[in-house]
């Protein structure tokens, strides 16, 4: 079991910050799936994480708005039977997340201007078309 689930670069989340419940799994599966908790629930608290900088943090708050209740973002594991693999599961969900989340922005485009080379072979192209087409509606007497 890690002690830390890495986020990116020197960023950390102590096993300490997370919350977890078990439940039983959902769906069809017999014996097994009825009697025994297997299906586990992770909860990290991203608005009042004192591993996250603040930086990383608003910019987790925005991408994950949509996610997060009160702050706290859930992800609930079930895929297998076991539960410690659930957990496993939850934890590398959780850390895929957050590194998508804190990464950062994109560089701006800067648009280029369009080569004289490619603009006049397009025109040739439209030129020779025309042509053709002109061609094909001429009257034969």
């Amino acid at each position: 079991m890690p002690a830390q689930i890495h986020v990116r670069g020197s960023v950390s989340i102590p096993e300490s910050e997370l919350g977890w419940r078990f439940s039983r799994s959902s769906g069809p599966g017999g014996q097994h799936v009825n009697t025994s908790a297997t299906a586990a629930e992770l909860s990290f608290d991203v608005a009042n994480s004192p591993s996250l900088p603040e930086p990383l943090r608003a910019r987790a708050l925005e991408r994950l708005s949509g996610r997060l209740v009160r702050g706290v973002l859930t992800i609930r594991a079930e895929e297998y039977r076991s539960q410690q693999r659930n957990r496993d599961a939850a934890r590398t969900r959780l850390a895929t997340l957050l590194a998508e989340a804190t990464a950062p922005p994109p560089k701006k485009r800067i648009p280029k201007k369009v080569p004289r080379g490619i603009n006049e072979r397009r025109l040739e192209n439209k030129k020779r078309r025309s042509n053709v087409k002109r061609q094909r509606s001429a009257r034969w007497d």
